[in-house]
C-alpha cells in the first residue's frame, strides 16, 4: 500500500517531491525568517474561521425556529 506521508498530500496528491518544490519556491519568494510569521498567521485565520463559523451556527438556527409565516390570505 501506498500512504501519503502528509494527510492532505493524498487530498491534493502531491508527494514528497512536488512538497519540496514548493517549499524551496516558498524559502526564495519569503526567506527563511518571513515563513514562521507566515505560518503562525495562516494557523491564527484558520482558528478564527473555524471559531466564527461554529458560532453563526447556532444563531441562524435560532433566528429560523423564531420566524413567523406569512400570514395567509
Amino acid at each position: 500500500m501506498n500512504f501519503p506521508s502528509a494527510p492532505l498530500a493524498g487530498i491534493f496528491g502531491l508527494g514528497a517531491p512536488e512538497l519540496l518544490v514548493i517549499l524551496v519556491i516558498l524559502l526564495v519568494l519569503f526567506g527563511g525568517a518571513k515563513l514562521p510569521s507566515l505560518a503562525k498567521g495562516l494557523g491564527q485565520s484558520i482558528k478564527e474561521f473555524k471559531k466564527a463559523s461554529r458560532d453563526e451556527e447556532p444563531e441562524t438556527a435560532k433566528t429560523a425556529a423564531t420566524k413567523t409565516p406569512p400570514p395567509t390570505p
